[in-house]
C-alpha cells in the first residue's frame, strides 16, 4: 500500500460528483482505475462489479467486498419565478447543514453549475423567524439569475437535475488526516479497491468479488441488484460509518478518529454474523490492528440485503468519518490502512472450510 497513490485515489473518489441515481462519475472512475487489478464491469444500474483475476469455480466459495458508489446529495424539483431552485434530497440530510452552503447542479448539457443554498439575511428576519426550525422545504438554491426562463434556458437546470456539494477534498499533512466530501462511502470504496490491487496477486483459497453498488442512501436499491448477479456464500460491507467522538462521553464512543476500523454488532438493520464477527475480531487482535465496536441505534447499510440472501455470513467493517451527510467529512489516513490491513488479513484467513464453520 503505498501513501502517495492511496491519498490519490481517495482524493479522486471524495471529488467525483455522485449523488444517488447519478453515479457515472464515480462509475467510470472506478472502472477505468481497477481495470489495471481486476476483470471490471458495470451494469445499468451502475453498479459496478470487480472480480479477481485468479478466481476459478475449483475454489468453491465466494467472498463478497461490498461498497457503495453514492452520496447524499439533492435533485431540482422545480425553477421558481425568480430564477431559484426548489430542491429535494436524495438521502438523509439535516436541513441546518444545508443552509449558506456551495452547491453544484450538472445542468442538461452535463455541465457542472455552482449555486448557494440561500439563506434570509438576519437583518430582514424577525425574531420569531430567528428562532424557527429550518425546514428542507423553505430552502432554495440561487445559481445568480433574476428569473424562471434565465435558468432553464441560458443555465439549462430543469426538473430533475442532480445536485452536489461543491467541495474540494483536502489533506492536512499535520494532522494527517483528509477533508472532503462523499467519504460516505467513497473511502470503504477505496478501502475495497486498494485491498483488491494488493491481493490480486495472492494465491487466495477462494473467490473474491467487490461489488460496489448505486442508490445506497435511497433504500440499498443498487445492493438488491448486486447480490443476485454475484451470489455470495460469504460479505463484507465497507462503510463510511459516523464518527461519535466529537460529542459522546469517553465511555460510550463506539466509532472515532484514529481509533481503528469499526465492527458494527448491529444496527436498525443489521445484526451481523456473531461467528465471523469473531474472526474479525481475532485477526484484528492477532495483526495488533486497533478497532471499535459498534451497537447503533440507527443507519442502515447495504448488509441489510446481503444478509437476506440466502443467510450469507455478513459483517460490516466501517472507517470513522466525521461529519457525515455534510458537505465536509474527516477522515484519519491511519484508518483507512487499519482497514484495509484488517480486510486483506480476513480474507486471506478465509477458506471453503472456514466458511463452512460460520
Amino acid at each position: 500500500m503505498d501513501k502517495k497513490l492511496s491519498l490519490n485515489l481517495i482524493e479522486h473518489l471524495s471529488n467525483a460528483n455522485g449523488p444517488s441515481g447519478f453515479e457515472d462519475e464515480v462509475k467510470d472512475y472506478v472502472v477505468q482505475t481497477a481495470a489495471s487489478f481486476s476483470s471490471v464491469h458495470a451494469d445499468h444500474m451502475n453498479n459496478v462489479y470487480l472480480k479477481n483475476k485468479q478466481n476459478s469455480p475449483a475454489k468453491g466459495k465466494t467472498l463478497m467486498l461490498d461498497s457503495h458508489l453514492d452520496a447524499v446529495g439533492l435533485i431540482v424539483q422545480a425553477i421558481k419565478p425568480n430564477g431559484t431552485i426548489k430542491f429535494v434530497p436524495l438521502g438523509g440530510w439535516v436541513p441546518a447543514n444545508l443552509t449558506a452552503e456551495k452547491m453544484r447542479i450538472r445542468n442538461q448539457d452535463g455541465e457542472w453549475i455552482t449555486g448557494l443554498v440561500a439563506t434570509k439575511p438576519p437583518h430582514f428576519m424577525t425574531e420569531a423567524e430567528k428562532k424557527k426550525p429550518i425546514d428542507i422545504a423553505n430552502l432554495v438554491i440561487d445559481v445568480g439569475t433574476n428569473s424562471a426562463e434565465e435558468t432553464r434556458e441560458v443555465l439549462k437546470i430543469d426538473t430533475g437535475c442532480p445536485i452536489a456539494p461543491d467541495t474540494k477534498w483536502e489533506y492536512f499533512k499535520t494532522q494527517d488526516v483528509m477533508m472532503g466530501k462523499a467519504f460516505d462511502n467513497r473511502i470503504g470504496t477505496a478501502c475495497l479497491m486498494t485491498a483488491m490491487e494488493d491481493l490480486a496477486d495472492k494465491d487466495l483459497k477462494i473467490n473474491l468479488i467487490g461489488a460496489i453498488a448505486s442508490q445506497e442512501e435511497v433504500g440499498c436499491r443498487g445492493a438488491k441488484v448486486t447480490i443476485k448477479k454475484v451470489h455470495p456464500d460469504i460479505a463484507i460491507c465497507l462503510e463510511g460509518c459516523p464518527a461519535d467522538d466529537t460529542f459522546t462521553p469517553e465511555w460510550l464512543i463506539q466509532t472515532g478518529l484514529k481509533r481503528g476500523p469499526m465492527l458494527r454488532d448491529m444496527d436498525t438493520s443489521f445484526i451481523a454474523n456473531p461467528h465471523f464477527q469473531q474472526l474479525a475480531v481475532d485477526q484484528a487482535n492477532k495483526n495488533g490492528i486497533p478497532f471499535t465496536r459498534a451497537v447503533r441505534t440507527g443507519g442502515g447499510i447495504d448488509g441489510s440485503e446481503l444478509l437476506e440472501y440466502q443467510g450469507a455470513p455478513t459483517i460490516c467493517i466501517g472507517i470513522p468519518v466525521r461529519y457525515e451527510h455534510t458537505n465536509y467529512g474527516m477522515v484519519a489516513y491511519d484508518d483507512f490502512e487499519n482497514t484495509v490491513k484488517l480486510l486483506e488479513a480476513i480474507i486471506l484467513s478465509l477458506s471453503d472450510q472456514v466458511i463452512e464453520s460460520l
